[in-house]
């Protein structure tokens, strides 16, 4: 179940995603997609996606929602219309304004904001933590001492996630749970089971429907009714 919720979702925010495109003339992450083409500019320079995977995140996210949640958030996305100019991007990008938009969406969607920001602060920073690792030189041979110099670590995180960076930097952070998937609740379970149920008959009795009135139609027809008084009649 998660896993086609979790696929509808991605529509919707493709959807959104196309909307902001139309809206501003231009796709959002562009500042990941100019990081990239920076950083294969610089010899040695290795690259990596320090973000959790979508399909990980997306499904935390939508187990951690409730039914009307889901159908809540859904709504406001496929009905999402409203004009975005390049000067609202610009005052999102005040940190007073940053956030108030961060405390209505914990308000209105506080497990949704716990899956797709608070947990990816914590991915985020163990990523940057990991890569900001002192980088041992080659030694010569087993006997000599090790050596190491600092790591240049350029991060490009989104601007929302940079409180919740500076606020788990210097925690013991651990990202097992935070990647696992939990399994369907006993609720979801049931609306999966009453769902199919639904439609499976719902898909038996149109068959059955048509099935009734195409019978009805050949029988109907001149040239059935002919051959079956042929076969009815009996030889004298």
């Amino acid at each position: 179940q998660n896993g086609v919720m979790s696929g509808l979702m991605q529509m919707l925010l493709l959807k959104v995603s196309a909307h902001i495109t139309e809206q501003l003339g231009m796709a959002p992450g562009g500042e990941f997609r100019e990081a990239f083409k920076e950083a294969s500019k610089v010899p040695f320079c290795k690259f990596h996606l320090g973000d959790r995977p979508i399909p990980v995140t997306f499904k935390r996210a939508i187990a951690a929602l409730s039914f009307w949640q889901k159908v809540k958030l859904a709504w406001g996305l496929c009905f999402l219309s409203d004009p975005i100019s390049k000067d609202d991007v610009e005052k999102c990008k005040q940190k007073d304004l940053l956030e108030q938009m961060m405390a209505e969406m914990i308000g209105e969607f506080p497990d949704l904001h716990r899956t797709i920001v608070s947990e990816r602060d914590i991915y985020l920073t163990y990523m940057l933590k990991q890569a900001a690792k002192q980088i041992e030189l080659p030694r010569a041979s087993e006997n000599e001492p090790r050596k190491y110099i600092p790591a240049v670590v350029v991060g490009v995180v989104g601007m929302g996630h940079v409180p919740g960076i500076e606020k788990n930097w210097n925690s013991d952070l651990k990202i097992q749970e935070i990647m696992s998937v939990p399994p369907p609740s006993a609720s979801s379970k049931i609306f999966k089971f009453v769902l199919k149920a639904t439609v499976f008959g719902l898909l038996g009795y149109g068959c059955y429907r048509i099935g009734h009135r195409t019978v009805q139609f050949v029988l109907s027809m001149p040239a059935t009714q002919s051959y079956l008084q042929r076969l009815t009649e009996v030889p004298q």
